[in-house]
């Protein structure tokens, strides 16, 4: 929800600690908008002197506290930030009624819950606020998305609506981060995916120029947003619809594969899209693990053999094998973050190549393909590599089972 609509002086006293190029910015915009900061503080002596509007430098983060009631605060990182909040002549020896921080820096959700405690053992508000556009901080131009209570983020709108482009209030603690994390996450991603697509066209010839044109030709509607504002405006994609994107998406990335591994260039976003087109273009969000044990594991068993396997698992599960594999094996291990589902498939597939197991070996493939994680010839380099590190024998073993995939079809390349 954007929150603010109008720019104008407030008589609440606003202070900001860090002068570098977002908090000397915001200090710089505030002048300009006649709400010019009580106070401010950079461990850096002098930094405010360059400054427009801007008051001289106080002694300690201390300082700025008593003459403030927003602290804005702009530091490198959260230890910088838990060093100015509750450090020697930090914010907190002179927390008093209605001082609320203010957090521009992008830290961890982790983070951002440490420091808010802090705050609150004083009974001092805090918020998170990551920022974007950075470059216009000094004129007005940031966009700041803030997480907290409502009553705080009320109390702060005057200071934050004098310094930023828009305001947008994206839910309770920690969303502000979340957002601006998300927000981050799609511009790196889309950066790293114009790097990948510029390789595959340099690979066949195509220079960038010659992409860039192409790309610059194309409709309007393809353009990165365009899906997302789709979803929000509440469009719903027809099932037979996705359905048909999705075996054009299959056709498409696939040929890319293809043609990357016939040069040898590595498209790793390709190989975790591709198999997740479907979820993509209708819309469906990342769901998390259920919080119990045991419906988080038949869960994440689903998720690693294809819907409808843990229906297999004998009602009530009391065997003491199946429920450690269950409630340890899935619940915990598979489920855990930091290594995608095929990174973990692809390490279980070593292990059960070494045993020579074909019937385990058969299990992880035909989840493997269940979820759509290799095609024809991703299969068959996993034999070669498997035979050098398993050994010919097991190697083998390896190759039977694929060979016999491939020729049933499951496959869905």
């Amino acid at each position: 929800m954007v929150v603010n609509d109008a720019k104008g002086p407030d008589t609440v006293r606003a202070g900001v600690i860090g002068l570098g190029m977002i908090g000397g910015g915001v200090a710089v915009s505030l002048a300009k908008t006649g709400n010019a900061p009580t106070a401010v503080f950079d461990v850096r002596p002098g930094i405010s002197d360059n400054l427009d509007g801007v008051p001289s430098q106080a002694a300690s983060p201390a300082e700025v506290a008593r003459q403030s009631d927003i602290v804005l605060l702009a530091v490198l990182n959260a230890a910088q930030a838990e060093e100015v909040i509750a450090g020697p002549r930090g914010l907190l020896e002179e927390a008093h009624d209605g001082l609320t921080v203010v957090l521009l820096s992008t830290v961890s959700i982790e983070a951002v819950r440490s420091l808010a405690a802090l705050c609150a053992d004083r009974g001092v508000a805090f918020l998170d606020a990551g920022v974007t556009g950075g470059s216009k901080a000094a004129e007005n131009g940031l966009i700041v998305m803030v997480g907290g209570e409502d009553a705080d983020v009320a109390r702060a709108l005057p200071v934050l609506d004098a310094f930023a482009k828009s305001v947008v209030h994206c839910g309770p603690l920690g969303a502000g981060m979340v957002a601006k994390l998300a927000r981050n996450s799609l511009t790196y991603s889309i950066w790293a995916a114009v790097r990948e697509a510029t390789s595959i066209a340099a690979a066949g010839g195509v220079t960038r120029e010659t992409l860039l044109e192409v790309l610059e030709q194309q409709d309007a509607g393809t353009e990165p947003y365009t899906l997302l504002r789709s979803q929000v405006a509440g469009n719903v994609v027809p099932d037979d619809y996705a359905a048909q994107v999705n075996v054009l998406a299959e056709k498409d990335l696939s040929a890319a594969q293809e043609f990357a591994g016939s040069v040898g260039i590595p498209l790793p976003i390709v190989d975790v899209v591709r198999p997740r087109m479907s979820a993509v273009y209708r819309g469906d969000v990342e769901t998390r693990y259920p919080e119990d044990v045991r419906e988080r594991g038949l869960v994440t068993m689903d998720r690693v053999y294809g819907d409808g396997f843990s229906a297999q698992i004998p009602q009530p599960i009391t065997v003491p094998s199946i429920v450690d594999t269950v409630d340890k094996l899935f619940a915990d291990v598979w489920a855990r973050p930091y290594l995608t589902l095929r990174d973990r498939r692809l390490l279980t597939l070593g292990a059960t190549a070494m045993l020579g197991r074909a019937d385990l070996i058969e299990t992880q493939l035909r989840g493997a393909l269940a979820n759509g994680e290799f095609t024809t010839d991703q299969l068959r380099e996993l034999v070669l590599h498997g035979m050098y590190y398993a050994g010919w024998g097991n190697g083998t073993v390896l190759q039977g089972v694929v060979e016999k995939l491939i020729a049933e079809g499951a496959d869905h390349h």
